[in-house]
């Protein structure tokens, strides 16, 4: 034992260790095998995971190996059926395995990354699901009763995310408003919740003898990380507690941040995705802060939090840029609200409320105050643009240095570094024209330098389960704001519509409601339904719309709008575009059909354009063969869903086309165009 404390004094032992665990995390997730067949159509295993969203039912099938499963409702009456089946129960699903796609626009959210870091190496579209055996273990059986307990509750929308780290039943908007807040992590379960449960327990234990009582509560932690499925930052919360105690027992004397740094080794050498899971790496990332300088955040409970509040702020701004490409710099005041009314009433009455339920209409009250509480905070947030491996590393060392000699040359270093890396843009002279992969629709930018031109913005729609008259819903996405975001702007100069149909502008009021936008612009014709809800919405914003113009000024170039003549139908009435950017021709059709293509042909001598963005996703009513013939296009641009319903793009198009070369976002994803010096360049962000 003697000789065992001697080998943990030693001073970088933990640092190698947990170096060596970070080197076989990376290797062994460049080395991930599945071991099940792509052509399996038949899995049996336990269902858990289970979530439902509209006509989408999900969950995780544990057979051979995990696989994220879908299952789309098709009849109303299923949805007993469906409820009915618990975590934990043994099924049987026919379906079509795939391998996860990538993100096709680029810097925005990875599925098949996410899926792979989950252990998760395909999908399934699940065509029918039979139930086999409803026979759980008793977690199982626990975990259940007690979610089928919670959700009797009038507050269960809160105290399903506190005890049991679910947050589907709280609404979007408000989990929105949480994170523009800078304040979500309070409403996720973490080394908080652990604290106070073995702070309770140890109250409750206090007259039991120390080893029996360190037993009891080690079983209740590993039911508690059973019950929130062994979410990351209770996994950490947990190990670190049993080998604090460990090392208080036997007097190893081991230092806090080295058990840190071994309790981080020993859950990536058990499960090496963690290394790439977020929630573990901001519950990594913020103990280390709060241990490593825990003498900075010393003083009475206002002003520690304070500096607890600055110091997690500081340390997670880049994992917090990676995910959302902006920071609310008032977050850490917010948290000064927040943490002390989660940790100190809201969730200590949420364990109360579960023994004594009548206290039920409390909680309500308290978390309905909190939701109020929330729409009166200040939101100030800064777009970054996405962070390179170079200026993390450089942020982390400037950011340590700092705390370790608290010269405030170093901050302000800092702040420099971090504004230079923001405004980077305005030194960048090459065009970038992105054709973005919004799936059935159209959505183009054109950037240059901090000023962006959008012209359509796609959109999508869905239908709820619970109408099925009412099959067609419409709803947003937040992909293309996310990296708008990514390219650090916050910006929209031009916004034009090349006509009304929702997958062209779907995503238009989405995107006045997140952007400070200069101008929109419609296409001739009069305003149908969708153009009249998003003009009411820049009435109220006091934003400038045309329609029907004849060319727009962006910088030092020019949009010439070709198609100004009245159609009797939205397609013919399409904004047509052309534009020469250094010297490179650009075209885009809108859904502009045959006749707009004939009207513009007898006005304008149109040849050799180098991009043309092809009509109507490829359909056959477009992109007649004189008019492709006349203009010659060098690359052709076709913006379609995959295996769409219309059947698009059509294939005499696509012969039509035959002579450039075609790209289409169902197959290339997002095509990026760069100019710079008179040179182009094409990328592709791949399924």
């Amino acid at each position: 034992m003697i000789r065992l404390r001697t080998i943990l004094q030693y001073k970088y032992l933990f640092i190698i260790v947990l170096l060596l665990s970070i080197c076989l995390s990376l290797f062994n997730s460049l080395n991930q095998k599945t071991i099940i067949d792509i052509d399996t159509n038949s899995l049996i295993g336990k269902i858990t995971n289970i979530s439902m969203d509209g006509d989408k039912y999900s969950f995780i099938i544990k057979s051979k190996e995990l696989v994220k499963c879908t299952y789309y409702i098709k009849d109303i009456n299923e949805l007993e059926y469906l409820k009915s089946i618990k975590e934990g129960y043994e099924i049987r699903i026919d379906g079509v395995l795939s391998i996860p796609n990538n993100n096709t626009v680029p810097n925005t959210f990875n599925y098949k990354k996410y899926l792979k870091h989950k252990g998760i190496n395909y999908v399934m579209n699940v065509n029918k699901i039979n139930v086999l055996n409803t026979k759980i273990n008793i977690l199982y059986f626990i975990k259940n009763k007690l979610v089928d307990y919670i959700n009797t509750f009038k507050s269960k929308n809160y105290l399903l995310s506190f005890i049991v780290g679910d947050k589907n039943l709280i609404d979007d908007d408000t989990l929105e408003r949480y994170n523009d807040l800078g304040v979500s992590h309070i409403f996720s379960i973490s080394g908080m919740h652990v604290s106070l449960l073995t702070g309770v327990l140890l109250v409750l234990l206090k007259k039991i003898k120390e080893s029996f009582k360190f037993i009891i509560i080690i079983l209740f932690l590993i039911f508690y990380m059973f019950i929130t499925s062994f979410q990351p930052s209770i996994l950490r919360s947990v190990v670190l507690f049993i080998l604090v105690y460990i090392n208080k027992k036997y007097y190893f004397n081991i230092k806090t941040i080295n058990i840190l740094y071994l309790t981080i080794s020993i859950l990536l050498l058990i499960n090496y995705n963690l290394l790439f899971n977020i929630g573990f790496l901001y519950s990594s990332i913020s103990s280390f802060a709060l241990i490593k300088y825990s003498k900075v955040v010393n003083g009475n409970y206002f002003i520690s939090l304070i500096k607890v509040s600055l110091l997690t702020f500081l340390f997670s701004l880049p994992l917090t840029v990676s995910i959302t490409y902006q920071i609310n710099i008032l977050s850490f005041i917010n948290n000064l609200i927040f943490v002390p009314l989660i940790s100190l009433i809201i969730y200590p009455l949420s364990l109360i409320v579960l023994i004594i339920k009548p206290l039920d209409f409390i909680l309500y009250f308290l978390c309905n105050i909190v939701e109020l509480i929330s729409t009166y905070l200040l939101v100030v947030k800064i777009t970054i643009p996405k962070l390179n491996i170079v200026i993390v590393i450089t942020y982390y060392i400037i950011l340590i240095i700092y705390l370790e000699s608290f010269n405030y040359k170093y901050l302000l270093l800092l702040i420099i570094m971090l504004l230079v890396y923001k405004y980077s843009y305005l030194l960048d002279n090459t065009y970038y024209i992105y054709y973005l992969d919004v799936s059935q629709g159209d959505s183009i930018i054109i950037k240059y330098k901090g000023n962006i031109t959008m012209i359509d913005t796609g959109g999508k729609t869905s239908f709820k389960v619970e109408d099925w008259k009412k099959k067609k819903v419409y709803y947003y996405t937040d992909t293309t704001i996310n990296f708008i975001h990514s390219l650090g702007l916050n910006k929209i100069n031009n916004l034009i519509t090349t006509h009304g149909d929702y997958d062209h502008m779907g995503e238009a009021i989405n995107l006045v409601n997140n952007f400070k936008v200069d101008k929109v612009i419609f296409n001739c014709g009069q305003y149908n339904n969708l153009e009249k809800e998003l003009i009411k919405i820049l009435d109220k914003k006091k934003i400038e719309y045309y329609s029907c113009i004849k060319e727009l000024n962006v910088d030092k170039n020019k949009l010439y709008f070709l198609q100004t003549k009245e159609y009797d139908n939205e397609n013919d009435n399409s904004n047509v575009i052309y534009t020469k950017l250094n010297e490179y021709k650009f075209m885009l059709m809108g859904d502009a059909g045959v006749t707009t293509e004939k009207e513009i042909l007898n006005k304008y001598n149109l040849s050799d354009i180098d991009v043309l963005k092809v009509g109507h996703h490829g359909s056959r009513t477009s992109s007649d063969k004189e008019f492709i013939n006349e203009i010659n296009p060098k690359y052709s641009i076709i913006s379609v869903g995959k295996n769409n319903r219309y059947g698009h793009p059509n294939k005499e198009v696509l012969n039509t086309l035959e002579n450039s070369k075609i790209y289409r976002t169902d197959q290339d994803g997002s095509i990026m165009f760069k100019i710079k010096n008179n040179k182009l360049k094409i990328e592709t962000c791949s399924p």
